[in-house]
């Protein structure tokens, strides 16, 4: 299950944003997940509830934004969100796509006290 190394990952940049900062405790971290990330959200929050405990990071509320998968046809230069794992531009049906987004994992936002 990768999403523990992810979760261990993503408190060490917590704890070093709230240290560059010079804050006490993170009350809630923001992320963004691409529904094509390879990351599962449930299981994501499961193992910070688990691994957040005793860390910068203990008590805080974990926000997850699931992030579509848009594409750019490179044939009619269109972005398009595809709701199904077809990758194929829903205006002209062009298989020249690009995925703009929904790949990544990012850290949105943090509150610190």
């Amino acid at each position: 299950m990768h999403e523990f190394s992810i979760v261990n990952a993503l408190l060490e940049m917590c704890e070093q944003n709230a240290k560059d900062h010079d804050m006490a405790k993170v009350t809630k971290v923001e992320i963004k997940i691409g529904k094509l990330s390879g990351v599962e959200p449930h299981l994501l929050q499961s193992a910070f509830d688990t691994f957040k405990e005793g860390t910068m990071c203990d008590g805080s509320e974990l926000v997850m934004h699931l992030q579509d998968v848009i594409l750019h046809c490179n044939t009619c230069q269109k972005e398009s969100l595809i709701e199904q794992n077809t990758f194929e531009c829903p205006q002209c049906k062009s298989t020249e796509c690009s995925v703009v987004d929904g790949e990544e994992m990012y850290l949105m936002r943090l509150e610190m006290e």
